[in-house]
């Protein structure tokens, strides 16, 4: 019995002993991109301003900054004493021009009896005709002069240019504006990152490269041929992006450029005495190299650690 115990206990110690079986790996040089890290500015597709089509005082304002506007809305009233008292003349003329005509019409109704019995003649018949047209025309051109004045009070109110979010109002109630002053300005068509980028960057920059924004990712969209200061202007969409705040400051990470790595994944490095070791496969057996590990990498297979030096292309890394 003790004899099997003691069996049955060497197996178990060289089951523990026995090595796991390990892989390798031939590194070859992979492409990664160096990518540059810097702060973009959130802009707005397009800022328009709401203006004051009439002049006048400010009577009504019913955004303020952060508030959304639709397209069309009214957000401000501006009215003009004067515009009043135009439309009452236009209204008392118009009166005035329909009872001349009413006048004219009954004298013409009036005298073409006559001429039926033949008690006035053709002449004074057309006369009054003409005064008939007169008056008509009169009474037109008074309503002409009504609607324009009524558009022009129309005009008072302010509209909202554009879907979007009030970035300022320069005005406040009671402020006298003078036609096309802005009442408001409105950012709208949604909003981007604009980067302002070192120009020894500007030949790796592709539209439609992938851009990593803190708490997102984003795509280049459009390259400003255009260097001002030393720096290119790029800029990149980003998939819902706020607009609570323009001009808003985010870190982003930009590919600027691509180059030949070597590198190992996390397991192949051993740490020892301070030491990063790899064991790489000879034709004297296995040796274990030291090396200085740099950044996470992406490979094909997975994220690995770029080796700075300390490796060479075609060396087979044995892995756990």
């Amino acid at each position: 019995m003790a004899l099997r115990s003691l069996i049955l206990a060497s197996l178990m110690v060289g089951l523990y002993a026995a090595p796991m079986a390990a892989g390798e790996l031939v590194v070859q040089p992979i492409e990664t991109l160096e990518t540059k890290a810097l702060y973009g500015r959130v802009e707005s597709r397009f800022v328009v301003p709401a203006r004051s089509r009439i002049g006048g005082t400010l009577t009504i304002l019913d955004v303020t900054e952060g508030s959304e506007a639709k397209a069309g809305q009214v957000i401000a009233r501006i009215t003009d004493p004067k515009l009043e008292s135009q439309l009452a003349a236009a209204d008392a003329r118009i009166a005035s021009a329909r009872s001349q005509l009413e006048n004219a019409e009954t004298e013409l109704a009036r005298n073409e009896e006559l001429l039926a019995k033949g008690a006035t003649t053709t002449q004074r018949v057309d006369q009054v005709r003409t005064t008939v047209e007169v008056a008509r025309n009169a009474v037109a051109e008074a309503q002409a002069a009504r609607q324009v004045t009524a558009t022009l009070i129309e005009d008072g109110n302010v509209l909202a240019p554009a879907d979007g979010r009030v970035l300022s109002v320069p005005v406040r109630l009671g402020a006298v504006v003078m036609p096309g002053e802005p009442v408001a300005t409105i950012t709208g068509g949604g909003v981007f990152l604009r980067l302002a980028i070192p120009e020894r960057h500007a030949l790796g920059l592709t539209v439609g490269a992938a851009v990593d924004v803190e708490g997102g990712a984003g795509a280049i969209e459009k390259v400003y041929p255009q260097i001002e200061q030393g720096r290119v202007i790029v800029d990149v969409a980003v998939d819902g992006l706020s607009d609570a705040f323009i001009g808003q400051r985010v870190l982003v990470r930009v590919p600027v450029a691509a180059r030949q790595v070597l590198a190992v994944p996390d397991a192949a490095i051993e740490q020892r005495a301070g030491l990063d070791l790899v064991t790489i496969k000879t034709a004297d057996g296995s040796v274990q190299v030291t090396v200085i590990p740099g950044a996470e990498v992406a490979g094909p297979d997975g994220p690995l650690r770029e080796i700075l030096t300390g490796l060479r292309a075609g060396d087979t890394v044995i892995t756990p």
